[in-house]
């Protein structure tokens, strides 16, 4: 059964919101690996490009402590609305928000002490734009610091989908899937790309951690693969051929967990940190 193929997210809708939490899969790792190294001082301005529901920005506002102002910018409204009610929850009262695109910000320049960005910098549009524009707001020796999964993310699974494509003919998918793992960046280029927006290196620590699943049943089925990962997934196959694909895929996937006795995933992934 392919049932989950037609699954859909209102992702403006109260209900959904409500229960989104980003921290039980994805977002946490990163979070806890920039919480550790991003540099803490008194009476900074800050800035979460890409803050979402508030993770990390809430818990390096607390870590900050009041003598420090944090900033959360995003085009997300609802979760930008989760994060207020968060805020006013937990007593966080320096915080401040700001629905808006980071690639065109209205914040003064030389503005920042530090910037910070979780897992942002492969979902920005225009991620070069962005980090133009935080080298822009980020006072003379400030820090830009961000966390990103590299290639090599669930290497795993993509070659149990690329397997199932050519097994069907469907080399147009083959280009399109390889298209899709490609546009991850890997720790070199990464820091070449911040290095381009007039930053200069000055940390960086790489690793990586597994996601663990039974089976493929269960990896396809999970909420937060449906919500962050499937879409795209979906997108690098003919439509009329959606179900055939994802029975072979999911065949395939548990045919793998069975010989190996679970489907883990790895993840590799970093911390880089730049000077203006």
């Amino acid at each position: 059964m392919t049932d989950y193929l037609g699954k859909t997210f209102d992702l403006e809708s109260s209900g959904f919101i409500s229960s989104y939490d980003e921290l039980t899969l994805w977002a946490a790792p990163f979070g806890l690996m920039l919480l550790d190294r991003v540099r803490l001082g008194p009476d900074m301005q800050v800035l979460d490009v890409g803050c979402g529901a508030g993770f990390p920005l809430l818990e390096l506002a607390q870590r900050l402590g009041d003598s420090s102002t944090v900033y959360g910018i995003d085009i997300w409204r609802a979760a930008l609305d989760q994060a207020k009610l968060k805020a006013r929850a937990y007593g966080a009262n320096n915080v401040q928000f700001v629905e808006g695109d980071a690639a065109s910000m209205e914040f003064a320049d030389d503005f920042f002490d530090l910037v910070v960005s979780n897992l942002g910098i492969n979902n920005f549009a225009d991620p070069d734009s962005v980090l133009r524009e935080c080298h822009r707001v980020i006072k003379p020796e400030g820090y830009l610091s961000l966390t990103t999964n590299f290639k090599g993310h669930m290497s795993e699974y993509y070659h149990v989908f690329e397997k199932t494509l050519r097994e069907l003919g469907l080399s147009r998918a083959v280009d399109l899937l390889e298209a899709h793992v490609e546009h991850r960046s890997d720790p070199a280029a990464t820091c070449s790309r911040l290095e381009q927006a007039g930053f200069k290196i000055t940390d960086m620590q790489t690793a990586s951690f597994r996601i663990r699943f039974l089976n493929g049943s269960s990896l396809l089925r999970h909420h937060f693969i449906q919500l962050g990962f499937l879409g795209d997934w979906k997108a690098v196959v003919p439509q009329e051929r959606l179900v055939e694909v994802f029975s072979g895929l999911e065949e395939g996937l548990n045919s793998y967990a069975q010989e190996r006795g679970e489907l883990s995933l790895t993840i590799p992934y970093g911390y880089i940190e730049g000077k203006k």
